[in-house]
């Protein structure tokens, strides 16, 4: 008979291809309010005038800045915008005109409507007084969640990715920092369906030859944590894979930057940022999610490890009765 786990991960398989009844038709522009401007959120709206255009280090810190401060950088002056990112007036007008904008105006006129559609959106003056701190953390998680939900309407891009990760043997998981947690939960849980799993939790010399190693013996994908704050020998780290051969899957919370610049394939999931430390409700959930791809990619294999795992744990007595 199955076990509870193993049963999880028959009923849970993603089914390729299947797209979501729920997919919001794509914006059909930023400026206009047209079909689609209800359907995204702010953030991504934003985040899709950014798309597809390689940016510069600056610019990559105005997009980000915008991101990140919408309601209050869509009305800024070129030289207030100039001077809270930390960067000149002509960097902001390049960046500007690298998006096809005729300058900086014309980036802000397409900005405006979408902060303040934002600001239309958030919770009335009534309901934001009576929640607490903690409550506010957990509204924003959900926010976290439901922007997940929509980007995972299709998961093609899943299946494709756990497959890869699954037949990378030995697969390699990378967690630095902050990231240590995650990297441990998903190298924990792999490791009951993927027969040479190995996590890099420290950077130097010791990534190094733990990736190399990873390499010669026959590996070829490495999926690479990076929460904020975003630790500069994780990039190391990442464009080490990169050198001894390897490919990065990349889960983290940035639309762009030098960690996405590097990666091969890049899933995102916003942190919680509203109290001392932040959480990770959306990338915890998004983690699951390529664990359960990976036990698909190989079901008689995904199978045959949970069953001898749970012999283990029986004949070891590793659990409670719950």
């Amino acid at each position: 008979m199955a076990s509870g786990q193993q049963a999880r991960a028959q009923a849970a398989a993603i089914t390729p291809g299947r797209r979501s009844s729920e997919v919001e038709p794509e914006f059909e522009s930023e400026t206009d309010g047209g079909a689609g401007s209800g359907a995204a959120s702010p953030a991504e709206r934003v985040r899709a005038l950014f798309g597809g255009h390689r940016l510069s280090p600056a610019q990559r810190r105005i997009a980000q800045f915008l991101t990140d401060h919408l309601t209050e950088a869509a009305f800024l002056s070129i030289t207030e915008l100039a001077e809270r990112v930390g960067v000149s007036q002509p960097s902001v007008t390049r960046f500007a005109s690298s998006l096809g904008f005729s300058g900086y105006p014309a980036l802000r006129e397409a900005l405006q409507p979408i902060a303040l559609s934002a600001v239309a959106g958030a919770p009335g003056e009534g309901e934001e007084r009576h929640r607490n701190e903690l409550q506010s953390a957990i509204d924003a998680e959900i926010e976290n969640l439901t922007s997940l939900r929509r980007a995972l309407a299709d998961p093609d891009r899943i299946v494709a990715i756990g497959r890869e990760l699954a037949r990378s043997v030995p697969l390699t998981v990378v967690g630095l920092r902050i990231s240590v947690s995650l990297a441990e939960y998903f190298a924990y849980a792999a490791r009951r369906i993927h027969p040479d799993v190995r996590v890099v939790t420290r950077g130097g010399s010791v990534a190094f030859d733990g990736l190399l190693q990873a390499r010669e013996a026959g590996g070829t994908w490495v999926l690479a944590f990076a929460m904020p704050r975003h630790a500069k020998e994780t990039l190391a780290v990442v464009r080490a894979a990169r050198g001894v051969g390897l490919r990065v899957a990349l889960i983290t919370d940035l639309a762009l930057g030098p960690l996405v610049d590097e990666a091969e394939e890049v899933f995102t999931a916003g942190t919680g940022s509203r109290l001392v430390f932040d959480s990770y409700a959306a990338p915890g959930v998004l983690s699951a999610g390529i664990l359960q791809a990976m036990a698909d990619a190989d079901p008689e294999r995904t199978q045959a490890r949970l069953e001898k795992y749970e012999h283990a744990a029986e004949q070891h007595d590793f659990f409670l009765d719950d």
